[in-house]
């Protein structure tokens, strides 16, 4: 019997990959996606996409949605609180695993797993330590589709926010950056792939700068825009 897992979804394409290689394996079962969202916003947290396309996301990959609703102001402890309650739910009903679509950073997922021990869950990696331009190569190879939603401009101009996350965005990538984003230099929203049962239809919309740092580019999904 495949073990019964919940899946850690941002709705950006380390998640997806994420996704497609335990679609692969028989071990798990997976129950539901689990996503945080900002209400103030009504967004999801850091990839500032809208919530109902993420709705739009979890309906085209078949699986049921867990939202973590927080707000912008929410302290490490509320969250903590509010995730712990959720996690429980789960655990009672014999969900005892998560998975992470991390890479490389030891202190995220040490900070994950030492969670997840307090209720006696545990974390699933399915791309830990994979070589990242490989990882980044192979999802646009499986023919996914993504459009960069977020970047630091610390690391990267407003140019790089709104484009598909293709070949050519890869080779203009500075060298100093990874191409997975893993150290936070950009966030993405994935509308179609091999996990996918059909497209998410959308188009780009505004770039604004927040906290004098971060370049976001809204995403809207077509069924939102004017038809006259």
């Amino acid at each position: 019997m495949a073990e019964k897992i919940l899946f850690c979804w941002s709705g950006g394409k380390d998640s997806a990959l994420a996704l497609y290689e335990i679609q692969q394996n028989e071990t798990y079962e997976i129950v539901a996606l689990l996503t945080t969202v900002t209400e103030d916003y009504d967004r999801i947290s850091m990839h500032g996409i809208r919530r109902v396309l993420l709705e739009h996301q979890a309906e085209s990959l078949n699986y049921s949605l867990e939202e973590v609703f927080i707000s912008k102001n929410t302290s490490q402890e509320e969250y903590e609180s509010t995730m712990r309650d959720i996690l429980t739910k789960y655990l009672n009903c014999g969900v005892a695993s998560i998975v992470f679509g991390d890479i490389f950073l030891e202190d995220v997922r040490k900070y994950r797993e030492d969670n997840l021990s307090k209720i006696g869950m545990k974390g699933v990696f399915p791309l830990w330590k994979r070589d990242t331009s490989e990882l980044a190569h192979t999802f646009i190879q499986l023919g996914f589709k993504a459009v960069i939603t977020c970047v630091d401009t610390h690391v990267l101009d407003k140019t790089f926010v709104g484009r598909a996350f293709d070949e050519e965005f890869l080779s203009e990538l500075p060298p100093h950056v990874d191409p997975c984003g893993e150290n936070g230099e950009f966030h993405s929203f994935v509308f179609d792939g091999p996990i996918f049962r059909r497209r998410i239809l959308h188009t780009t919309g505004e770039v604004v700068l927040r906290d004098n740092r971060f370049y976001y580019c809204d995403v809207i999904p077509v069924s939102t825009l004017c038809s006259c």
